[in-house]
């Protein structure tokens, strides 16, 4: 490919990244600081601690075990933007409605369908843009996206905090977020308008031909991601820790999930640069400097514990952009969207198993959560090992 248009293609794909990041930006300030009152919300309306864990917990496996079906159908169709605008309209907006909800029941219904939007949109948005990644670099693209993506995580619950200082109450701060809910799909229509075929970012013509399977190195990193999630403990069972133990004020438990999500953006930043720059050891690095957070947030006191909640973010920053910059490295063009779509899948399924667990394990005894925790993530570091060996090979 001639230099000059090298060049053309690498500036048409960064401003393809931002773009779609600020949609992300917009979109988690929509549901990122929804989802931070919902609990509570859940609870005003009658609804009691079993259903509130039920509805988080199967929403979350719902949310990620139909990532499966999304993302093999935009591959099947290559209709990715309309997955995109259908996932994204469902995802923001349920977040608002919540404002009108009336009861429990229909307040779960909304609660759940956020997420079933989210899976609906997810695997054919991460698809979309690792083909930025062969011109910019694959670390680059992903932490790029979920900086800008957790920035808007980040922000999200320091306005929600506010309204509740305010006394402006939990459907003041649902209506409040129809805002950013309207700026994402506003920006999502000028996404689709100027880079209608983003697939062509690949510099070569991708191959949208079937392709057979997934490589070796595909399931290994799926299964050490998968152990990764089984090991990171919900914020929901932290917030659970922090007011049953006296650690934070219920108040400032909002304030201590944006400082995690900022944590987040700029590890998110900083690990996409370094997979391009040196590779694989950064991905060793971020894993095994996550895994600590355990003892840090269920173990300490007050300013450990949000040193651990940074730690936290630094854990979901490396698992939201190395984790699929080192898919994208193993995936053809054709089977993208298919292959983050069952890797949402197994991932989600172990999250959701690895919560149950903990939160078992919680009333029993916090050091064996803690051991439990630090164990599975540190046994995922030599699976990630196995994985590069095979890539390698292949």
């Amino acid at each position: 490919m001639p230099k000059t248009n090298s060049k053309h293609v690498a500036k048409l794909a960064f401003r393809f990244v931002i773009i779609i990041g600020i949609v992300n930006l917009f979109a988690d300030m929509a549901y990122e600081g929804g989802r931070s009152i919902s609990g509570p919300f859940l609870g005003s309306l009658g609804a009691s601690a079993t259903i509130i864990g039920f509805v988080a917990g199967f929403g979350e496996l719902l949310g990620y075990s139909l990532r499966s079906i999304s993302g093999y159908f935009s591959d099947k169709t290559h209709r990715y933007w309309i997955f995109t605008f259908i996932g994204y309209v469902t995802n923001v907006l349920a977040v608002p409605a919540l404002a009108l909800a009336g009861n429990w029941p229909l307040a779960a219904a909304l609660i759940v369908a956020e997420r079933t939007g989210r899976a609906i949109r997810k695997p054919a948005v991460d698809a979309m843009i690792s083909y930025a990644g062969k011109s910019i670099g694959r670390g680059w693209v992903f932490g790029l996206n979920e900086g800008l993506d957790q920035a808007g995580a980040a922000i999200s619950p320091l306005i929600v905090a506010l309204v509740l200082y305010l006394n402006g109450g939990y459907r003041y701060a649902f209506a409040v977020l129809l805002i950013p809910a309207l700026l994402c799909l506003a920006t999502l229509v000028v996404a689709r308008i100027s880079h209608p075929t983003p697939h062509e970012m690949e510099q070569e013509p991708a191959d949208f031909s079937e392709a057979k399977g997934f490589p070796k190195a595909f399931w290994i990193f799926t299964g050490a991601g998968a152990l990764i999630a089984a090991g990171f403990a919900d914020f929901s069972l932290i917030a659970f820790h922090f007011q049953k133990a006296s650690i934070i004020p219920q108040r400032d438990i909002p304030l201590v999930y944006a400082v995690a999500m900022g944590a987040g953006a700029l590890s998110n930043l900083l690990f996409g640069r370094l997979f391009d720059r040196i590779g694989f050891p950064i991905v060793f690095i971020a894993f095994l400097v996550g895994a600590m957070f355990g003892p840090m947030v269920f173990l300490g006191q007050f300013w450990l514990a949000s040193l651990g909640m940074a730690v936290w973010g630094i854990g979901m920053g490396a698992q939201n952009s190395l984790l699929k910059a080192l898919l994208a490295t193993v995936i053809t063009a054709s089977k993208r969207s298919t292959g983050f779509g069952l890797f949402y899948t197994c991932y989600g399924v172990a999250w959701f198993l690895g919560s149950a667990t903990m939160g078992f394990l919680y009333d029993i005894s916090l050091t064996s959560l803690v051991l439990l925790s630090i164990a599975l993530q540190l046994l995922a570091l030599p699976i990630f090992l196995w994985g590069r060996s095979a890539s390698i090979a292949k």
